[in-house]
């Protein structure tokens, strides 16, 4: 790993990342973006990998997360401050799909009460599924606020039609060893689900939402 990307050169790019987001200040807080470019795959042909690593630090603090819950996890949603829905309130949308799609696309994520995630597709229909957003298990051994955390953490690495992938990996308010930790982290779990590893790798770079590239490799 040290080899093929030393950590003096992801220091300097996430350095000049956050200098960059600091000069021109947004009104919101920029994430950062890890861009990854690959060669010697054929989507067509070769088989398309999927994975999801939990990083060290919470790389979106602020994804949105709907509780779809009995009561009990309704009124735990509520303390923390979460946008909560029970199943009277799922079935007002009577599988419509629009409405659903609409719903869909207003979290990054759902969490449902083990008592009602199976039956969410036949109240809802498979619009929550289609957009890719179906709900985590929440039981009630579970910390909701651990679960949140949890999914806020997570990225997910996706070969689909083309050969880039892009996923969070920090925001600019982040210390920047947690952001270099991310990035070393998100790297090497990448580099683990492609066929020939490094061969596979063409480039890498990080980006915060509005400011420019930095070539990582």
């Amino acid at each position: 790993m040290t080899s093929k990307l030393p950590t003096a050169t992801i220091r300097e790019a996430v350095d000049e990342v956050i200098k960059a987001a600091t000069d021109k200040k947004r009104n919101f807080v920029e994430t950062i973006e890890l861009q990854i470019g690959l060669k010697g795959i054929d989507p067509k042909k070769d088989k398309r990998f999927a994975g999801t690593v939990k990083l060290p630090s919470v790389p979106r603090p602020n994804m949105k997360v709907a509780i779809l819950g009995d009561a009990v996890h309704m009124t735990e949603a509520e303390k923390l401050g979460l946008d909560a829905f029970d199943v009277e309130a799922l079935k007002r949308f009577n599988k419509q799909k629009k409405p659903v799609k609409k719903f869909a696309k207003k979290y990054d994520a759902f969490l449902a009460s083990d008592s009602i995630i199976k039956t969410i597709p036949r109240i809802l229909g498979p619009g929550l599924n289609k957009a890719g957003r179906f709900p985590s298990l929440l039981t009630h051994a579970d910390s909701m606020e651990d679960k949140v955390t949890e999914l806020r953490s997570t990225v997910k690495f996706q070969l689909k039609k083309v050969l880039c992938i892009a996923t969070a990996v920090g925001h600019v308010n982040m210390a920047e060893d947690d952001i270099v930790t991310n990035i070393v982290l998100a790297v090497n779990f990448l580099v683990s689900l492609l066929k020939k590893h490094w061969q596979n790798v063409k480039s890498l770079h990080i980006k915060s939402t509005m400011g420019p590239v930095k070539r990582l490799y």
